[in-house]
């Protein structure tokens, strides 16, 4: 894993919100992202809060994910690359409906590998290649109902005071299922700095409001609303990852992150998936 530079990208000087571009034959007006959602059709299936989650990511080359993504599912491209995400994060009060949280159940840690997708109506969404979570039930649940690749992990996540403001630690280890002989793990340290205004990556890599998945062979769309994301500067300490190699994507994170970012979080609904 990555350890010892500092980030390029890690503190962003805040500036004026460009808007973002897809490249490509994807450049149309219709096509791009706005950091704000358009609402959310049909009744809400289920809300939860993202909390204290920070965000780490890679460009590379759209050929190395494109054989990761669903049938039917580009990689979405900004500047004619695209990205490899690595997010831990807390999950409190999910549950069905509108604002119904379940308790216990309904809170934990969650860590994921995504990629950044567009399918053939041209709407825009993430890929989840793993995402890992210490709720047994939940996992279970997430994999029968929508497809998406849950593991079951030992995991913390500690908040501790640090002279340039606050750091936050994450580790897990995968306990179920996973392949080969060891099981993937990360750990991840930064420092949180002060608030900044978005830039054109950080509205391209946050504002997707989709989940594009498969279940039984049938590609599904499933949508989310919530405020854009309160965004502040963060210094990555150290990280050593083994998650986005067992998601298929080996060496990329050898090298520093070219975005890293954090959120106190957001309130967000989910619809019902569509076709």
């Amino acid at each position: 894993g990555w350890r010892g530079a500092r980030p390029a990208a890690a503190a962003a000087t805040p500036g004026a919100r460009p808007r973002r571009r897809v490249s490509g034959p994807q450049d149309r007006l219709e096509d791009r992202l706005e950091d704000r959602p358009p609402p959310l059709p049909g009744r809400v299936l289920m809300s939860q809060d993202w909390c204290d989650l920070a965000f780490l990511h890679w460009a590379v080359d759209p050929d190395r994910v494109r054989p990761l993504l669903p049938p039917g599912v580009e990689p979405d491209l900004l500047d004619g690359r695209t990205y490899v995400g690595l997010v831990p994060f807390t999950m409190v009060g999910a549950g069905p409906g509108r604002d119904h949280p379940v308790p216990w159940l309904g809170t934990f840690l969650e860590t994921n590998v995504r990629l950044y997708s567009r399918d053939r109506q041209g709407r825009p969404g993430v890929v989840f290649r793993s995402l890992d979570c210490d709720r047994l039930g939940v996992v279970l649940g997430a994999r029968a109902g929508f497809g998406t690749p849950y593991r079951w992990a030992r995991m913390r996540h500690d908040v501790l005071p640090h002279p340039e403001g606050v750091r936050h630690h994450w580790a897990s280890r995968v306990r179920w299922p996973h392949e080969g002989a060891a099981d993937p793990s990360t750990r991840i340290d930064l420092v949180v700095g002060g608030r900044r205004t978005p830039t054109e990556l950080d509205v391209f890599l946050t504002a997707r409001w989709a989940l594009h998945t498969t279940v039984a062979g049938r590609p599904l769309y499933i949508r989310n609303s919530h405020d854009p994301w309160p965004l502040h500067d963060a210094r990555l300490l150290d990280l050593d990852d083994g998650l986005v190699a067992a998601a298929g994507l080996p060496g990329v994170t050898d090298h520093a992150p070219d975005h890293v970012a954090f959120s106190p979080g957001v309130h967000t609904r989910f619809a019902f998936p569509r076709r």
